[in-house]
């Protein structure tokens, strides 16, 4: 196929690298962390690459006569030829000045091979008529993926170039020039957090039917509105139903006109100057069913880099793929949420991933609030999260008072979200407002309000709280 093409290869700056590294003590440190074994095409170099890497690891020294040693030791030495030869790599340079340069040339001989061999790989497997198309494509993002990881280098950062910039920022903050993050469409909950956060992951989680869609909606377009480029990606409605929720719930309309009575004339003028607003705004959907964490990643970076994305909402995570991932449903779910994770600080923004509770939430007595013990499937999503916050609605449960919460109000068209996990500030939580009709939450508070968040023990024990 390659038609008796020489693959991609740079056998004189291999052998650059290699006789810096046998000469200079330093000259390790300023390669290993980007090069591989595997990024040198011969397979001496490899070999001698190899054992300078055991050499340097292991904290011994690195040069001509210990790594003839190694080699010797691992019976090596024929393949790599003769001794004469590690001896003849060391006169190819004179110093290390250029090794960085070097290596850089080497990755990217690595990552064009990488590229024509998995490329070669995927024409043989679509070639073959039992193939399936969607593991193909599943396969292809994750060699994409992987390969585009290959070349990136850790950034060390020295502390003292950090501390005025992130003093300076707190100063902003406190005078009201920046927000601390994303507000939220509550005040309350805005003025505790901050916001969503850069960086972060905060997992949204309820059990089914508990309205954690319609929360999550009324989070993206918030979002959206204050000028912060929003996605949402939708695994379970398709972009059509999510619309239709969207315009309900800004238009007053109940979502049974959209999917059986239909819109009168009026109702539909009503949703047209509603919607007036989403026309001047950046709010996307994506609805790709059952998307892979791979896919996800490359989807992700590409909105960010040609959209501005600010925000993200994956509705929701356990709708994910985790790709050509073995193993049990919880080591999936664990790659799925560190997946995500690592999207968002990568990308630097708050990621909003909405998560299923498990039914043990119904299991228990009382008010049936629910605890980080109840997140399905995988103890991974707790550790990965930067913030896990929970919607709970008693109506759902036949609940019709909060008993000593609240004043023992009652709890018709109320809901509560409890922030149970806040690895940047406090937990908190308080009632909003909830339409069942119009799939819509609101705020109860008015910001001149000053009342008390309430109380919070630690949700991280099994005992609950409340």
């Amino acid at each position: 196929m390659n038609q008796g093409r020489i693959p991609p290869q740079a056998l004189d700056f291999e052998e650059a690298i290699l006789g810096a590294l046998l000469i200079d003590g330093r000259a390790p440190e300023k390669v290993l962390d980007i090069l591989s074994t595997e990024s040198f095409y011969k397979h001496a170099h490899q070999l001698i690459f190899k054992a300078i890497l055991e050499l340097y690891t292991s904290n011994q020294p690195v040069d001509l006569l210990s790594v003839s040693k190694r080699l010797r030791e691992k019976n090596e030495i024929q393949q790599v030829g003769t001794e004469a030869y590690i001896i003849e790599l060391t006169n190819k340079v004179s110093s290390s000045a250029r090794i960085d340069y070097h290596a850089r040339v080497v990755v990217q001989k690595f990552v064009q091979r990488q590229i024509i061999e998995n490329s070669a790989r995927l024409i043989d497997l679509a070639y073959q008529e039992k193939s399936d198309v969607f593991d193909l494509l599943e396969t292809a993002y994750a060699d994409l993926n992987q390969v585009s990881e290959i070349s990136v280098k850790p950034q060390e950062h020295s502390l003292r170039t950090l501390i005025d910039p992130q003093i300076e920022k707190a100063m902003k903050i406190q005078r009201g020039e920046i927000m601390p993050g994303i507000p939220t469409p509550f005040y309350r909950l805005t003025s505790k957090m901050g916001g969503w956060r850069e960086s972060e992951l905060i997992i949204l989680a309820a059990r089914p039917s508990m309205g954690k869609t319609a929360l999550a909606i009324k989070y993206a377009n918030h979002s959206a509105r204050l000028g912060n480029p929003t996605v949402i990606f939708s695994l379970e409605m398709s972009k059509e139903q999510l619309t239709n929720r969207i315009i309900s719930s800004e238009s007053r309309l109940e979502g049974d006109k959209f999917t059986n009575t239909g819109l009168t004339p009026s109702e539909a003028e009503t949703a047209y100057k509603s919607m007036k607003v989403f026309k001047e705004i950046n709010l996307y959907i994506d609805d790709t069913p059952a998307i892979s964490i791979e896919a996800f990643k490359i989807n992700a970076k590409r909105m960010k880099s040609k959209l501005g994305i600010k925000l993200i909402v994956i509705d929701y995570l356990q709708l994910m793929r985790a790709g050509n991932a073995k193993g049990n449903r919880e080591q999936e779910i664990s790659k799925i949420s560190s997946g995500i994770k690592q999207v968002a600080k990568e990308l630097n923004i708050p990621i909003i991933a909405l998560s299923q509770l498990s039914r043990s939430v119904e299991a228990q007595g009382g008010h049936k609030r629910p605890m980080l013990s109840h997140l399905r499937e995988s103890g991974a999503i707790e550790q990965d999260a930067d913030v896990v916050q929970f919607l709970y609605r008693p109506e759902y449960y036949g609940l019709d008072n909060w008993g000593e919460d609240y004043n023992g109000e009652n709890t018709d068209g109320q809901a509560e979200y409890i922030v149970a996990k806040n690895r940047n500030g406090g937990l908190a939580r308080n009632r909003i407002g909830f339409e069942g009709k119009y799939t819509n939450f609101y705020d109860l508070e008015e910001p001149q309000l000053n009342n008390l968040d309430l109380p919070i023990d630690d949700f991280n024990q099994d005992q609950n709280p409340f």
